[in-house]
């Protein structure tokens, strides 16, 4: 466990980008797990397509052309993407609309196969979702990563933030602070062990400090590191 309090943390953030107000402006939106019992499948398809194709990419060109993407995927509805013929599929590696990742295209299909499924046993892929405890999320990323297709990593990280899951995000800074706190990590911090350690530590430090995992989390990113323009940072969070 970490040698450091959370409160320090906070302290060494704040201090760095001038003042807790100005801090407290860099912190996302509290997730709200009723919203995102409600969330409805496409988008949760969508979303997983949307990290999937931005794995190893600019973001922003990912970001441009989406609306290409929900045309191409037919709004990435499962279960009618379901219906398509292998026609489909093999026209979209073509489409100019997307992205032209075989791979990644196949993905698609098989994370509609594994949202309706999910959907199936638990009403909705966001119920299900929603009803995972917060204590547990490396439980809920093996899942995504055992049944879903190319949503292991940082992707499944991310999957679980933008979809309004009480995620932290094991970025670069993220992790030079759990190792400047005192969490024994290996160079990696990808093992069952480094993954055990950094769960039990946000759970620790949910537990001082009353915050979210979202908020420790963008908080342990901005306490260390690069000290970026505050300006340049929430211009990125109104993206």
């Amino acid at each position: 466990m970490a040698k450091v309090p959370f409160k320090r943390i906070r302290e060494r953030a704040a201090q760095r980008k001038g003042g807790e107000k100005v801090l407290a402006s860099l912190l996302p939106k509290k997730p709200d797990h009723k919203a995102l019992a409600k969330l409805g499948d496409d988008r949760v398809l969508s979303e997983m397509a949307c990290r999937v194709f931005s794995a190893g990419f600019v973001w922003d060109v990912i970001d441009k052309k989406w609306p290409g993407f929900e045309e191409a995927f037919l709004q990435f509805n499962p279960k009618r993407l379901l219906f398509q013929p292998a026609e489909f599929w093999e026209k979209l590696a073509s489409d100019k609309r997307i992205v032209r990742n075989p791979q990644k295209i196949r993905s698609v299909r098989e994370n509609a196969k594994f949202v309706t499924d999910v959907a199936a046993e638990h009403g909705s892929f966001g119920k299900f979702m929603a009803e995972w405890p917060v204590e547990d999320q490396m439980g809920l990323l093996d899942v995504l990563a055992k049944r879903g297709a190319r949503l292991g990593g940082h992707s499944g990280q991310y999957l679980l933030r933008f979809l309004g899951w009480d995620a932290f995000v094991l970025s670069h800074d993220v992790l030079l602070c759990l190792r400047d706190s005192g969490v024994p990590l290996s160079a990696t911090a990808t093992s069952k062990k480094d993954l055990r350690a950094v769960q039990a530590q946000f759970n620790a430090w949910r537990t001082e400090s009353g915050l979210p995992m979202t908020h420790i989390s963008r908080i342990c990113a901005l306490s260390i590191g690069e000290n970026h323009d505050v300006a340049r940072l929430q211009e990125v969070m109104q993206l």
